[in-house]
């Protein structure tokens, strides 16, 4: 278990600082070609919900391969997000993650590589990206314990994004695909987990990643709840709102 040494983006520690430039590049490429020519963006809600400061957990539902970029793209602060390791072989796009600094994720397994680095960036007051689910569906299956394990050991908030219309990009403008509905974000409600639940493992994770789960769930559309569609059988005994 690991990450390859050329794949390691965090080895070592995360230092902020040192990613800070590049990353301010990357974003503006975002912005210039990435949001002009290849992705249409329709409609951003509830910014107003991401802390400013401190440690923060981006939870999206996973329907299109733009899905990060749109979210790093339109929210008011830089997120590290966790990728699986593949995305680093793509033919030209796997050079971004490289040099976004995404953490690899080897799917299937528990990556405790991918976790260090994910909490390393979470204790220096940053922001991670997780799809919990683990790969991309038309509407959520069951969600993984590793975003209730890290929101839990880290204290961070979780802020839930819900996404739509993000399939078919990325897509060359002007394509059929721009004359479309395009991409739409919606940044739900801010949580926590209980302090009581800190060290939680076994069944307790396994509660507090569905609890998790139907948050993000009330945010989508009903053809996207998956599993998560009976909001009757919501709970929230492992999780305090923030706002």
């Amino acid at each position: 278990m690991g990450v390859p040494q050329n794949k390691s983006a965090l080895q070592g520690g995360y230092d902020h600082q040192a990613w800070e430039a590049r990353r301010r590049f990357l974003r503006f490429l975002l912005k210039t070609i990435g949001f002009t020519l290849l992705v249409r963006l329709d409609h951003v809600e509830g910014v107003e919900n991401i802390p400013r400061r401190g440690a923060v957990i981006f939870m999206i539902n996973h329907i299109a391969f733009v899905d990060p970029f749109v979210v790093m793209h339109v929210a008011p602060r830089n997120i590290v997000p966790m990728a699986k390791v593949e995305a680093y072989d793509y033919p030209l796009v796997g050079i971004f993650p490289r040099m976004w600094g995404v953490i690899p994720v080897h799917r299937g397994e528990v990556d405790r590589a991918a976790i260090r680095q994910a909490l390393a960036v979470l204790r220096a007051g940053e922001s991670i990206l997780v799809a919990p689910e683990g790969t991309r569906g038309v509407a959520l299956q069951q969600g993984r314990e590793g975003v209730a394990y890290l929101g839990a050991r880290s204290g961070a908030a979780i802020v839930p994004v819900a996404l739509e219309g993000t399939v078919g990009f990325p897509s060359l403008r002007p394509s059929k695909r721009w004359r479309q509905p395009g991409a739409s974000v919606c940044f739900g409600r801010p949580f926590r987990y209980r302090q009581a639940y800190r060290a939680a493992r076994g069944e307790a994770l396994r509660q507090m990643t569905d609890e998790a789960m139907y948050v993000l769930a009330a945010l989508l559309p009903e053809e996207r709840r998956g599993v998560y569609a009976d909001l009757s059988r919501a709970t929230q005994e492992t999780i305090e709102w923030l706002k």
